[in-house]
């Protein structure tokens, strides 16, 4: 009996010595490969958020199999949408959280180590054009320094079913996937990072609105068929189209930007338009016209509202934009594709005012609009210009006395003028 146990324990102290000196001669052997960096940090190096000085998304549009960049960048102490004609990054609390997004993730769950299960999970980069499919597309973020090193980059897929607050994700160019535990969602949507409140009007202070409708008769030069409708605040008119309108105002938000031309800003900055080939071009792309006068018509109409701080907008509407709303660089194949009726659409916006004490407000808010062509959505065009009001029309806009200071085109159109002939 005593012999036995002696050669069982024998046994087992020599698996013991063989267990070990196998994981002695292949240590990894003893934890399966795929776990070996479950739990560690993603971006060990990333430490400091005041680091990033450049953020880009993108994003993957199934619809129209295109990948949709979004990138932000530091220049001259303030941060610029340089994937959008450097428009203004103006969210800073979307720039703090995208940033910080990234900070402090783990490796938490090893899910797959197979390129074949990428597009289960969502982590097809988006930037990837070798691979065929047009399906399982994540988003991709990327963050770096004032030197242009990446600070950390990540393929973000669907979220985790069955795990609130988890996703999976992948490191670019590495197989393995894993689920994270993070609240991040990145947007490469230009509205989401510009201001929210374009106007800065306050829909309680509005006094008055007058909503021009006419059509321009391009082989002519004339205006036709030209209505009025005028809406003063507890007035007659003042109902409840009246305050839709005056509502839609107060959150109106732009969904792209077009630049434009620098002389032409730098004219309306001055408040004295002048009749040169590239501004007529310019503005003609985008359905505004200029008379010889220095007059500005849209071929959409316009909305006059004035506050009762003595502010008076006006808001310009133009053609239907044809493809990406964002800008040019952010989908140029899409810029070429026929536009639908009921799509984004171009705005133009001037300040004004006849109360000397807010004229620096009004200039400053003047000299924020006068570098862009605006693009808003067809739904924001609705509500600002409702086809019934433009189709029942009024009286026709009388040519009232310009105010000193104030724009030749800021009174509305005439009922005929020239505007300059189709090249």
């Amino acid at each position: 009996m005593r012999n036995e146990v002696g050669r069982t324990l024998l046994f087992v102290a020599a698996g013991v010595a063989l267990v070990a000196a196998a994981a002695w001669i292949e240590p990894e052997s003893a934890r399966p490969d795929i776990f070996s960096d479950q739990g560690e940090p993603l971006f060990p190096a990333f430490r400091d958020v005041l680091a990033v000085k450049a953020i880009e998304v993108v994003e993957y549009d199934e619809a129209e199999a295109t990948a949709r960049p979004l990138k932000v960048e530091f220049r001259k102490n303030r941060f610029v949408l340089a994937s959008h004609s450097d428009y203004p990054a103006e969210a800073k609390e979307r720039l703090s959280k995208t940033a910080s997004s990234l900070l402090d993730l783990k490796r938490d769950v090893v899910v797959s180590d197979r390129v074949e299960d990428h597009a289960q999970y969502g982590a097809i980069d988006p930037l990837d054009a070798r691979n065929p499919s047009l399906t399982g597309r994540g988003k991709r973020v990327t963050l770096r320094d004032g030197q242009g090193a990446v600070l950390a980059d990540l393929v973000m897929g669907a979220p985790v079913k069955g795990r609130q607050g988890y996703r999976y994700a992948r490191l670019p160019g590495q197989k393995r996937v894993y689920a994270i535990k993070t609240d991040a969602d990145p947007t490469a949507k230009f509205e989401d990072w510009v201001e929210s409140d374009l106007l800065r009007v306050n829909v309680n202070g509005v006094a008055r609105m007058i909503l021009n409708s006419y059509s321009i008769d391009e082989t002519f030069g004339r205006l036709m068929n030209v209505q009025r409708t005028v809406m003063v605040k507890n007035g007659e008119n003042w109902n409840a189209t009246a305050k839709s309108i005056a509502a839609a105002l107060g959150s109106l938000r732009v969904v792209g930007a077009r630049p434009k031309p620098a002389s032409l800003a730098q004219q309306l900055r001055d408040r004295q338009l002048t009749l040169t080939m590239d501004n007529v071009m310019s503005l003609r792309q985008r359905g505004f016209f200029i008379t010889p006068d220095g007059r500005l018509l849209a071929n959409s109409g316009e909305l006059i509202v004035e506050t009762e701080k003595g502010l008076s907008y006006t808001l310009r509407f133009g053609e239907v934009v044809s493809g990406a709303a964002e800008a040019p660089g952010a989908a140029a194949a899409a810029e070429n594709k026929p536009a639908k009726q009921g799509e984004n659409r171009y705005l133009f916006v001037t300040v004004a005012t006849r109360v000397p004490e807010i004229e620096p407000a009004a200039r400053a808010l003047d000299s924020k609009f006068a570098d862009w062509y605006y693009v808003i959505s067809g739904a924001d065009f609705a509500k600002l210009r409702p086809a019934s009001l433009a189709a029942k029309g009024g009286s026709p806009p009388p040519a009232p006395p310009r105010p000193q200071g104030m724009p030749p085109d800021m009174p509305g159109p005439q009922p005929a003028g020239p505007v300059p002939p189709p090249q």
